[in-house]
């Protein structure tokens, strides 16, 4: 097998010799920078199309589709079924993405931090400390127990009793601590203010059918460290004009992290055992967190080779554009603007200067070569065409095994995630389970699962009918049938039993036989029965009240008894408005009243 890889070559003397770099030397890493059209995604075809003929494994991430789509073309027969074709725009046949499924402990928190890096580059303007804060407690929590989805966490801030269920389960006295001790204690208003940016921002991303059928399924239908080691080729289209911006980032940042993952769990095998695997990142800058400088310093130690092309350094972060220029062995550079040749000359000096780099032509590069594990002095040179494509192509053949192997049908996956989305059953019933439902959770989510109250048998207090209550029934109190029900509500007062009509005197107590209750062999007696006026509401204002005895006692009606009526009449009757009595003032004559002033005056001043 040929150990070197070529991409391109070198004109010395008006003689043409092509040239590549060995295995051991793109362990650590390539990185290819220039503008659009110069040709780094030739580059990294031509590098990847060769992995794929030579049977080596690969994974090719791809944020404009059309190289993903033109890889297909170069598969051969034999590796056919080591395709696995990731495309999300495919919604037919969605395949299973769960990126917190079977995460070792010891790696939980950088799958978290992964998660929470992308969710802040995408929203770094609106990002805040409490919303950051709640999001990793919540991803933590889901990364603990088993079967658990990116869809759990929309669920787990409003629903009480699926996060009842969620905590139960914890084992990390911290996380554990922040559910019960912290988020609990929160009082409403708080709770909805930190919730609710967080519906806002990952709800856009669940709420869309696209993203949820291959996130929200629970197990993954692609398992990346067998991918690995097996050495599969991994195609990821990640169209942005098919899928979204958005959607293309938070894709492709949770495939590296968990290709990370998959890399670092290699340590269970013995370096020299550990297959290589290449991974082709175009337009990195997509995908690129803070948590990819850590893959940069400790990749290559899993043999995970990494080939990263982008545009423009500003594009990445300044973490991780130092791990790029810290860690990378292999730098290429195409025409570049003048703010990153001026960065780049520091690289390429003294043998190219600002000037060199700005001005290259199409298809002619600058680069710093790994040889043998030490980095060449900077030379020219121009890349290889593309390879020309086989007479026969494979590529739907490829996809529909890929579909069959991987992808689940829509219509399956849309009924577990319905199945999932169920309420879960409250242990409580009735008043007690209402007042729970109202502690964090919406109204409308907790009065979706009430449960059924239950009925309890009685008999009617005037016909003496069986019928059902909500309520324990009082043998002191009356129940009435609903036909009795509403001719108390019509006429404002219970009617009397049949058996006691024209009485209302009380029963004798019945006596118990020796060694029985009072009611055995029969049904128990019924209680002492009374007369029970309609419970409405307050009655009117009546404005006449009668003065009440100088002792204290009850007041005298000063009706006749032909005036007088009843409660239920007094009830019918529509209130009395009160009008207070209009008070004449008595008119004032003034020059009277002056006559008498002055007369005043005067007598004292004689006097």
């Amino acid at each position: 097998m040929d150990d070197i890889t070529y991409f391109a070559e070198a004109n010395f003397r008006d003689k043409r010799t092509r040239f590549g770099i060995k295995r051991q030397d793109r362990r650590k890493h390539v990185y290819v920078i220039g503008k659009t059209g110069m040709g780094k995604t030739t580059i990294l075809e031509n590098m990847a199309i060769q992995d794929i003929q030579s049977g080596e494994g690969i994974g090719f991430m791809d944020p404009h589709g059309d190289t993903a789509e033109k890889l297909l073309d170069y598969i051969p027969e034999e590796r056919i079924d080591d395709v696995i074709y990731f495309n999300p725009a495919d919604i037919q046949f969605p395949i299973a993405f769960n990126a917190i499924e079977n995460v070792d402990p010891d790696k939980r928190h950088l799958m978290a931090s992964g998660l929470v890096g992308v969710f802040h580059k995408l929203w770094a303007e609106t990002w805040g400390p409490r919303l950051e804060h709640v999001l990793r407690n919540t991803i933590m929590a889901l990364l603990e127990v088993p079967d658990s989805t990116l869809l759990g966490i929309m669920r787990m801030l409003v629903d009480k009793q699926f996060r009842k269920k969620i905590v139960e389960q914890l084992k990390d006295p911290v996380v554990k601590s922040f559910w019960t001790e912290e988020f609990a204690k929160y009082s409403d208003k708080f709770q909805t203010e930190a919730v609710a940016p967080i519906q806002n921002k990952v709800g856009q991303f669940l709420t869309s059918s696209l993203i949820r059928n291959i996130v929200g399924q629970t197990h993954s239908a692609i398992d990346i460290r067998k991918a690995m080691d097996e050495g599969k080729i991994v195609i990821m289209n990640l169209s942005k004009g098919r899928i979204g911006e958005d959607n293309s980032a938070l894709f492709g940042a949770m495939l590296i992290t968990k290709i990370q993952l998959a890399a670092m769990s290699r340590v269970d095998t013995p370096e020299e055992e550990r297959k290589d695997f290449f991974l082709y990142v175009d337009e990195f800058q997509n995908f690129s967190t803070e948590s990819f400088a850590n893959i940069l310093s400790e990749a290559r130690k899993y043999r995970l080779n990494l080939t990263l092309a982008h545009q423009y350094i500003t594009q990445v972060q300044e973490e991780v554009r130092d791990a790029v220029f810290g860690n990378v062995g292999t730098m290429i550079t195409c025409r570049v603007g003048g703010a990153d040749a001026e960065f780049l000359e520091k690289e390429f000096s003294p043998e190219f200067m600002l000037n060199d780099i700005v001005n290259l032509g199409f298809a002619s590069i600058y680069l710093k070569l790994m040889i043998d594990g030490i980095a060449s002095r900077p030379f020219s040179a121009a890349t290889l065409p593309p390879i020309p494509k086989p007479e026969v192509s494979y590529r739907d053949e490829i996809i529909k095994r890929s579909r069959e192997r991987y992808g689940t049908a829509r219509e399956e996956v849309e009924q577990k995630i319905i199945e999932w989305s169920r309420p879960i059953e409250a242990s409580v019933s009735g008043a007690g389970f209402a007042a729970e439902a109202g502690e964090g959770m919406s109204a409308r989510a907790g009065a979706s699962f009430a449960p059924q109250r239950p009925l309890y048998d009685a008999h009617c207090f005037v016909c003496g009918q069986k019928t059902q209550v909500v309520f324990v029934p009082d043998p002191n109190r009356p129940v009435y049938c609903k036909e009795h029900l509403n001719l108390i509500k019509e006429k404002g007062a219970a009617p009397m039993p049949a058996r006691a009509a024209g009485s209302v005197s009380q029963r004798p107590e019945p006596q118990a036989m020796a060694g029985l209750p009072a009611h055995a062999g029969g049904p128990p007696p019924a209680a002492p029965r009374q007369f029970f006026p309609q419970r409405v509401s307050p009655p009117p204002r009546v404005p006449e009240r009668a003065p009440a005895r100088a002792n204290g006692g009850p007041a005298i009606s000063k009706r006749s008894p032909e005036e007088r009526i009843s409660l239920n009449e007094a009830f019918k009757k529509p209130p009395v408005l009160f009008r207070p009595e209009k008070k004449e003032h008595r008119k004032v004559n003034v020059d009277e009243l002056k006559k008498i002033i002055d007369e005043t005056v005067n007598k004292k001043e004689e006097e």
